[in-house]
């Protein structure tokens, strides 16, 4: 047992298995579990959790060396039975596909109502095509066909034996004994289908995460928000571990639709707001209608059904134009009647309002607002509305302590040990402490004062190589009003004041003070402004403040395309509302961001400390790569990825040099990135005058699916880059995620900083990381609010054959020198800047165009035109800004 107690480990489980079990289900005590942990069974093999893998196992990227050493350390599977796998074809009357929720009720009706005989033991499904079991199903090898009739219509469910799979290839791979293969990879599906089984009958769910009501809170606006939980089954060193986290999602209002239409609205208890007689607005009903549907599903009042049935759910269409009164319909005869009028003969009695618009029902029936009920638990598939952000961010932030213990309380929602399913296939999970192996924070010293939270105080502090700010502008888009003369000559007077404390030396009166409209031609606006400073002084200027109004992000954009790209001037934008008697800290934090943009150096690391790159023998170049992809659900159809690369250009790796491309919609390869390098090695060399000797690349916005396409695709392009500029360096690629679901957790106050979380430095390498590949968590940033996320780094290549403990010190190290910071950031600096400059893209493209594209059109030959629109459209960077870190 360590001598201190290590971090508790949320995100990857708390979630523990054991081997073996008493004969409770007559299988007799030899049979072990799926998941394998610190059972006291003694026919269990014991588990060494720091395994290297044997040598005839490969990895994806690179295998494992070791576990890192440095830092001070703080304190069974499958059994050879065969699972068996069917796939399983819902065959909806209409032929239409069925969302999952709808599949799983038909998938349980069939186990448990038509034939139960056939499934004595339950099978576990996937909510699409795959239904596992533990034994064996006699449906023959052609397998059969089931008439299926649960709440709504007569399905016909297919099944059709497809393979069995020996879970002993996972006990395998988790000791390092075998490659990963599709065997360990179904292997591990089956794990995760068997504990999302009762959950995902049980809850709303979506993917690996279910809702449940346990933690709620109404935020108006037909808005509850539910705590969210999600689970997964990973691979770890000897065992599989569960992750387990919590996040949150919104969900409709429940009660009648009356009330949850008026919460939407925002005009509670008034029902007669809702009736166009009474004033609802077109514009009022299609705000309405476009916040319920599709997507938002409703049981009526008056539906006959067996009292031992569930209601039946109704998709909503839309809403009516007319209230109930005025909503006229044919009948079956040819009569013509209203809505009111039907229901008041259906339901023997009048609506209560029946001026009050009607719901279109899926099936096209008419139904008035007060009859329909909103069911519980219905997730919100649309964007939050702006004005409750902030509620949301208060629900979802939590303190370290507070976040474990809502898991910790998931754990008992979860109910391992009360699933059927889990049972059947004879997991046992255990809820017990998890102990790690964790380093404690590296030692970085900066030029500047360090402190152990992370952060340095630029207090009397100067920067390390100041830039020089010879004339500038100031452009004021807020009303003279507001931002008159004296604000503005207050507002120079504490930047200059600021770069002067830092050792910028700046011209101590702006060239020129103006006031422009936001309305007008930015670009003719900044070019005059630019024009007059030239009048002036001989010069252009070396820098255009812009004061920005609130909601001024039109003006930003504008701002930034037309500085960046055609004027070729820095700007620095502020809004006015903060730098209207801004404090000092302000300024400069400020000009933290100037020093960079004008080719100064803020500070630096210790040598020591990044010793890999100050080593002047082997010139060494940092590289970091990202790439922005259009979401498929995000309305963008066929619009372009954007990638960028970055290369530091000195021997500190705070220098850095970018260049964007525009390429294919949702790559993740980077397709140019032989052009790219080339770019950036060109640089390099301009800048230090030789080639460098080794090249250290972290990528960051690359799926795990991804990888092995990595090594195969993208890094021979960078390999043709250096062997056509004549040299060729050793290359260590590394990539950089930021994992949603993992989170770290100290075991006591006085092992984590200020805010509860994990100190800053923190590392994971051993236990719970994967059993072949070189992969490893830093948490390296300290002092946020809510739960700090954790980086995993996962190695693809290792030419320079980096330690555990080199590789996880320098990572470190990078995510100190992150310049418009003064504290260390969770990735490192390359990849941050990576990222930067494909954000800044979007500024890249004139604003006053409209560079459209089809959202219908698919093929290949209008996703061509659709990048050659968008080609064309990008505005490269200035000359005179491209060796400038301008983007940050």
């Amino acid at each position: 047992m360590p001598s201190k107690p290590a971090p508790e480990e949320l995100g990857r489980g708390r979630g523990r298995g054991r081997g073996g079990r008493g004969g409770d289900r007559g299988g007799g005590g030899d049979r072990r579990g799926w998941l394998g942990g610190r059972g006291s069974s003694s026919d269990r093999p014991a588990i060494q959790r720091s395994l290297i893998p044997a040598a005839h196992v490969t990895a994806i990227g690179v295998k494992r060396p070791g576990h890192g050493t440095g830092g001070q350390p703080i304190e069974d599977l499958p059994n050879n039975s065969h699972i068996f796998l069917y796939v399983a074809v819902v065959i909806a009357p209409a032929d239409k596909p069925l969302p999952a929720a709808k599949n799983f009720e038909i998938i349980q009706a069939l186990q448990t109502q038509v034939v139960p005989e056939l499934f004595a033991r339950p099978g576990v499904y996937d909510g699409r095509k795959n239904l596992f079991t533990a034994y064996e199903l006699p449906i023959g090898p052609g397998g059969r066909s089931f008439a299926v009739s649960p709440s709504m219509g007569v399905f016909t469910v297919r099944l059709t034996p497809v393979a069995s799979i020996n879970p002993e290839a996972l006990q395998r791979f988790v000791r390092g004994e075998q490659t990963q293969d599709n065997t360990v990879l179904t292997a591990i599906t089956v794990l995760n289908v068997v504990a999302r089984m009762a959950e995902n009958l049980k809850y709303p769910f979506n993917v690996r995460s279910f809702l449940t009501d346990h933690e709620t809170r109404d935020i108006g606006g037909g808005i509850v928000l539910w705590r969210r939980y999600f689970q997964s089954l990973r691979p770890a060193i000897g065992r599989m571990v569960i992750n387990i986290d919590i996040s949150t999602g919104a969900t409709y209002m429940p009660g009648p639709l009356t009330d949850v239409a008026l919460a939407i609205l925002g005009r509670p208890r008034n029902p007669n707001a809702l009736a166009p007689r009474r004033g609802l607005t077109d514009r009022e009903r299609i705000r309405l209608q476009q916040f319920i549907t599709p997507g938002l599903k409703i049981t009526t009042t008056y539906d006959q059904r067996d009292s031992n049935q569930a209601p039946r759910l109704r998709g909503v269409k839309k809403l009516s134009k007319e209230g109930a009164r005025d909503l006229t319909f044919e009948l079956t005869g040819g009569q013509t009647t209203t809505v009111a009028d039907y229901f008041r003969q259906k339901l023997n009695r009048p609506l209560r309002f029946p001026d009050v618009i009607c719901v279109e029902l899926a099936s096209g029936a008419m139904t008035p607002l007060e009859l329909c009920h909103v069911p519980p638990g219905q997730i919100l598939r649309k964007q939050v509305p702006p004005d409750k952000t902030n509620f949301v961010l208060k629900f979802a932030t939590k303190r370290p302590i507070d976040r474990l213990g809502s898991i910790v309380n998931g754990l008992g929602v979860l109910e391992y040990g009360q699933s059927d399913y889990v049972r059947e296939f004879d997991i046992i999970i255990l809820p017990n402490d998890l102990v790690l192996s964790v380093k404690f924070p590296f030692e970085s010293r900066m030029t500047y004062t360090f402190v152990p939270d992370t952060a340095w105080n630029l207090f009397n502090k100067r920067m390390f190589t100041p830039s020089n700010v010879a004339q500038w502008v100031i452009i004021i888009y807020e009303r003279k009003q507001r931002f008159n003369e004296q604000v503005a000559n207050q507002m120079a007077s504490d930047l200059v004041r600021a770069c002067e404390a830092v050792g910028i030396p700046i011209n101590p009166q702006p060239t020129l003070i103006k006031w422009e409209l936001g309305q007008g031609n930015i670009g003719l606006q900044l070019r005059a402004a630019s024009d007059e400073c030239q009048r002036r002084t001989m010069n252009l200027p070396t820098l255009i403040v812009v004061i920005l109004p609130e909601g001024g992000n039109n003006i930003y954009s504008a701002v930034k395309h037309f500085g960046d790209v055609a004027v070729g001037v820095v700007t620095q934008c502020m809004k006015s509302s903060k730098c209207f008697r801004a404090k000092p800290q302000y300024f400069a934090s400020i000009t933290l961001k100037l020093n960079v943009k004008l080719s100064g150096v803020n500070s630096v690391p210790e040598p020591r400390d990044i010793s890999f790159l100050t080593n002047t023998t082997i010139p060494t170049i940092v590289m970091g790569a990202h790439v922005i992809r259009s979401a498929p659900a995000s309305g963008s159809g066929n619009r372009p990825s954007v990638a960028s690369l970055v290369g530091s250009i000195d021997t500190s790796a705070v220098r850095y040099v970018s260049t964007m491309e525009v390429q294919r919609s949702r790559r993740e390869i980077i397709d140019t990135m032989e052009s790219m390098s080339t770019y950036v090695l060109t640089q390099y060399r301009s800048a230090t005058g030789m080639y460098p000797e080794r090249i250290l690349l972290y990528c960051k916005g690359v799926s795990e699916g991804q990888f092995a396409t990595i090594i195969k695709n993208e890094l021979p392009l960078i390999r043709n880059a250096c062997k056509k500029l004549g040299f060729n360096p050793t290359i260590t690629l590394i990539i950089v995620g930021k994992p949603r679901h993992v989170r770290f957790f100290p075991r006591s106050k006085n092992e984590g900083d200020r805010g509860g979380n994990c100190s800053a430095g923190t590392v994971v390498d051993s236990d719970d990381v994967n059993p072949v590949e070189f992969e490893f968590y830093l948490q390296s940033h300290g002092g946020v609010p809510g739960t700090a996320r954790p980086t995993h780094y996962t190695v693809l290549v290792d030419e320079n054959r980096f330690t555990a403990d080199g590789l996880q010190a320098l990572s470190y190290a990078l995510c100190h020198v992150y310049a418009p910071a003064t504290c260390s950031v969770s990735i490192p600096a390359p990849v941050y800047y990576a990222k930067l400059v494909c954000s800044h893209s979007k500024y890249h493209f004139d604003p006053r165009l409209d560079v459209t594209i089809s959202e219908t059109a698919t093929d290949t030959t209008e996703a061509t035109t659709t990048l050659e629109r968008f080609r064309q459209a990008f505005k490269p960077t200035h000359e005179l800004l491209k060796g400038l870190m301008y983007f940050c």
